[in-house]
């Protein structure tokens, strides 16, 4: 039986480390941490969802695939309700704005013991500066193509030293910048084309100045 995983999970996929302990937080069907465990990447999986239908659906995948001695299930607004002995977290297919408010619900993780790996839907400038004002660095970052849409997933440490991301960076990081494969030009296009259209329509100083950063990079 194949798994029915998406490009943008294999792309969180790939940034979990051998061995980890998972929290996949808006789990829906649970396909993600079912394919981390029967592809003996992840050690354990904790799921969970703010809805009990998708849960449910979960858990019954789980059986499905024989790996339910390995997956936890929990009904939880973000991380509120979850067990925090685990490594890495993955927040995908979400928007910035929910996932800013789960972070800023959870200030424990603000720290070094963990890993986040977040896949934005919207709004992605907004949470990589909310991410570079709260303390964390993004260490890597990616993009994938699935369909007509590329989407970024960053891997995202606690470093409250770290230099904080210039208002070009929002739009582009530069740990983006780093990964030269062919997505990430179109991708860079795509956002810059974007600041070029913005800035003609109406005055915008926010999206002027990212647009003269990243413009110079070029």
């Amino acid at each position: 039986m194949n798994l029915p995983v998406s490009k943008r999970l294999l792309a969180c996929a790939a940034y979990i480390r051998p061995d980890d302990v998972v929290a996949d937080v808006g789990c829906d069907h649970g396909y993600l941490g079912i394919y981390l465990l029967t592809e003996g990447i992840a050690k354990r999986v904790i799921a969970s969802d703010i809805n009990e239908g998708p849960l449910q659906s979960a858990r019954r995948n789980a059986e499905k695939y024989g790996v339910t001695n390995k997956m936890t299930f929990y009904l939880s607004d973000g991380v509120a309700g979850i067990p925090r002995d685990f490594d890495t977290l993955i927040c995908a297919g979400m928007g910035a704005d929910t996932m800013i408010s789960i972070l800023s619900a959870a200030p424990w993780l603000k720290s070094d013991r963990y890993r986040l790996i977040l896949q934005c839907q919207s709004k992605t400038p907004l949470l990589r500066r909310y991410l570079s004002e709260n303390g964390w660095s993004i260490a890597k970052e990616s993009v994938l193509k699935d369909g007509r849409f590329l989407y970024t997933v960053m891997e995202v440490l606690w470093a409250p030293g770290s230099s904080r991301l210039s208002v070009g960076g929002w739009y582009i990081s530069p740990a983006l910048l780093e990964n030269s494969c062919p997505e990430t030009k179109e991708y860079c296009r795509r956002i810059i084309d974007g600041l070029r259209l913005a800035v003609a329509h109406r005055d915008d100083p926010e999206k002027k100045q990212a647009l003269t950063e990243l413009e110079s990079l070029q």
